[in-house]
């Protein structure tokens, strides 16, 4: 590659404009796969700043390589075990258990914190889709707008979608960013619940009153028959489940601050072991493992069973993969670009902080091409050297990962998969769409980002 501090910072400026605005052409305009798009401006961005053709490949896969080294693993092992949860029949078990626990005139906060505690596995849209059953059987027995129901379960669900690991978007900027994986669920989960309770369950169950809609006849399942893991499993099993890899990735960052504080010491044997354990995949890794055995094996149900529902539950994650590799190859390419060192200078100019340019890029991109996972992968790939150009803590380095998350919640409209998806089986029109899940989805990021502001500003 060629020396790129000798360009000049406007033309790597321009670059880095002009790549980005060739990828939302070629994802809104040309409608043009958003893999496809990132690989190509990448490969052109590469070649504009001095990369021979000889060595463009390799510079390429080596930023595919580096994301997806990490990110594969939690993606695959956070699908198999929401999978197998979903076709256990454990979303009904828990929703009605916090039914028993809040009773019914709480049935909404009942399904919302369900839908808190079974999106922290499972991506928003099978999430949704698996507690639509539960949503609608409780809309029937309690009365009123199936909306009451459907909005604080939504907000729960685009929380933990957006802010929390092992959701693909906040884990690819965290590995892009260099964050700390335990950090990033710690403060994630600080901003997550206020968010979740203002926003996303009392400002749904207001939306819910507004707009009367009744119950659809649609039905929602989880699975087909032959992957049917019953009977449900207990309450506690469940919570066990959902609950393990936290603790233990919450393990692994209690143990690195005793160590960096010199109480524990971190050459130790058992240190060493206890945080090879909670590392991310790891903690995934094992949990999977529970599951399969608490919820097939221990229950007799065979190998090939598990298999099938596994082989099921890698397929859909697929794209979303790819998604994150081609995401990461283009925030290698700008890395090794220069521009971080442009951006720095021109952001230091007009006065914009890091923070607040990170939560803006990823907003663009959010309502540019709908998907969060572009809108966070794309933020973090020209925040990114940014970020390395700068000198940044730990917990700096987490809300600035938090702050591009919570952009990419913002403003879901028409050209968002998730948007059709929640009008379609809530049977709704667009125009109440866009003010309901729209406008639920803005608000929650929104607020996200002032905590975001706000712990940094205490840091």
């Amino acid at each position: 590659m060629l020396d790129t501090a000798t360009l000049p910072v406007g033309w790597l400026m321009a670059i880095a404009v002009l790549s980005v605005a060739t990828l939302l052409f070629l994802i809104i305009r040309v409608r043009l796969n958003p893999i496809l798009a990132l690989i190509l401006v990448s490969a052109a961005t590469a070649l504009a700043t001095g990369v021979p053709v000889a060595d463009l490949v390799p510079t390429l896969t080596e930023g595919m390589g580096e994301t997806l080294g990490s990110v594969v693993l939690l993606i695959g092992f956070g699908a198999m075990l929401g999978r197998m949860i979903e076709v256990s029949g454990g979303a009904e078990v828990l929703a009605g258990g916090l039914l028993r626990l809040f009773g019914e005139r709480r049935a909404p906060l009942a399904l919302s914190v369900a839908s808190l505690l079974f999106g922290f596995p499972i991506f928003l849209d099978a999430a949704f889709v698996v507690m639509l059953p539960v949503i609608f059987s409780v809309a029937r027995r309690m009365g009123g707008s199936v909306l009451v129901y459907a909005l604080p379960a939504t907000g729960a669900f685009v929380v933990m979608h957006a802010l929390l690991p092992p959701h693909p978007g906040p884990v690819a900027a965290t590995e892009i960013v260099g964050a700390d994986m335990g950090l990033v669920i710690v403060f994630g989960l600080v901003v997550g619940i206020p968010a979740w309770y203002l926003a996303g369950y009392l400002l749904g169950l207001w939306l819910g009153h507004r707009f009367h809609l009744p119950v659809p006849e649609i039905l929602g399942g989880g699975g087909q028959d032959d992957d049917r893991l019953g009977p449900p499993p207990g309450l506690g099993v469940l919570l066990f489940l959902l609950l393990l890899p936290l603790l233990l990735i919450f393990m692994d960052t209690g143990l690195s601050t005793l160590a960096a504080t010199g109480t524990v010491d971190a050459d130790a044997g058992w240190v060493q072991a206890l945080q090879a354990v909670g590392q991310t995949p790891a903690a995934l890794f094992i949990t999977v493992f529970m599951a399969m055995w608490l919820l097939g094996w221990r229950r007799r149900h065979s190998g090939n069973a598990l298999d099938r529902i596994i082989d099921r539950a890698l397929a859909p994650v697929c794209s979303i993969i790819v998604l994150t590799g081609a995401g990461g190859m283009f925030g290698h390419v700008l890395s090794l670009s220069g521009v971080g060192d442009a951006m720095t200078q021109s952001l230091d100019r007009m006065g914009i902080p890091v923070l607040l340019a990170a939560f803006l890029v990823s907003v663009v991109m959010r309502v540019a091409q709908g998907s969060a996972t572009v809108a966070v992968t794309t933020a973090a790939g020209l925040v990114g050297p940014v970020v390395a150009a700068g000198d940044f803590t730990g917990v700096q380095l987490v809300l600035i990962v938090l702050a591009m998350a919570a952009g990419s919640i913002v403003l879901s409209h028409v050209n968002d998969s998730g948007f059709w998806l929640v009008r379609g089986f809530l049977e709704m029109d667009t125009a109440t769409t866009l003010k309901t899940w729209t406008l639920q989805g803005t608000v929650v990021g929104l607020l996200s980002f002032a905590l975001v502001c706000l712990l940094y500003l205490l840091t």
